[in-house]
Order: C-alpha cells, then sequence, then structure tokens
C-alpha cells in the first residue's frame, strides 16, 4: 500500500490538526512518519528517521515522533534526549496501548490522533506550552516508500 494513500485526505487534514491543538498545550514538538515497510528493527529505523527529519534541532530537544510502518503493522513513539532526562520510566507506554488498540480495530486515524493529543497532555507537565514558543519543526506527515 502507497503510505500517502493509506488515511486519506481528509483523515491526514485531521491528523496534522490533532498536531497543531497538542503542540498548543506543550512546547513540545511532534511528527508523525509513515512509511510502508521498516527496514530493519521498528526502534532503530524510527531513531534513524528521527534524526534524518532534523527532529533533534529543537532548541530543548523535546521532539516526538510517531513511526508507523502500514505493511509491516508496527509503530513506535519515541522522544528526544530533552524529554527522555525528565520523564519516568514507561513514559510512552499508556499512549502505546491505547493506540494498538485502536490499530487492532483498523482505527489507524484515530489511533493517531489520540495518540498525538495525548502526547501533548502528558508533555504539558514537563514542557508547558511558552507565550513566546516557536513551532520549530512542520506539522505536516512525512512518508517513506
Amino acid at each position: 500500500m502507497n503510505p500517502k494513500e493509506f488515511l486519506g485526505k481528509e483523515n491526514e487534514k485531521l491528523i496534522v490538526e490533532a498536531i497543531g491543538r497538542a503542540e498548543s498545550n506543550t512546547s513540545g514538538e511532534i511528527r508523525v512518519h509513515i512509511e510502508s515497510k521498516c527496514k530493519g528493527e521498528v526502534l532503530d529505523r524510527a531513531a534513524w528517521l528521527f534524526k534524518k527529519l532534523g527532529m533533534q534541532a529543537t532548541a530543548a530537544r523535546n521532539g516526538v515522533l510517531i513511526y508507523l510502518s502500514v505493511n509491516d503493522r508496527k509503530f513506535a513513539i519515541i522522544g528526544d534526549s530533552g524529554i527522555n532526562k525528565v520523564v519516568p520510566a514507561g513514559f510512552w507506554d499508556d499512549i502505546k496501548a491505547m493506540m494498538i488498540s485502536h490499530f487492532t480495530q483498523g482505527e489507524y486515524s484515530i489511533g493517531l490522533i489520540n495518540g498525538i493529543e495525548m502526547s501533548g497532555q502528558q508533555l504539558k507537565q514537563y514542557f508547558p506550552h511558552l507565550a513566546d514558543d516557536v513551532n520549530e519543526l512542520p506539522d505536516e506527515i512525512s512518508y517513506g516508500n
């Protein structure tokens, strides 16, 4: 399946809007990357894409990547070093569990939207949105092959 066609234009728009809403709660930067096939281990691939997408370039090192491999049915959520320094172990576990419950029902857009919004709420306590906050990374979904 072509990853650009996986969600459909309307759902893609809703996901981008969810990123905007989530980032209105936090100075954290959230991105979604979708591709058809995961090359290697899912966490390794997500970490490689995190760097390739320049997500480590945020001032507070508080970027979050939600990675989804459509054909392999794999996904990962990873945060940058600024997040990992301050959040407790298992920080992403509830978000992942909720997303998996939607994904297993075929509700990929709902799972992504809810995961994005939960991420924004969770990050708010560690990285609150500041009056002078700048959107450091694009909100659009990125795609691979």
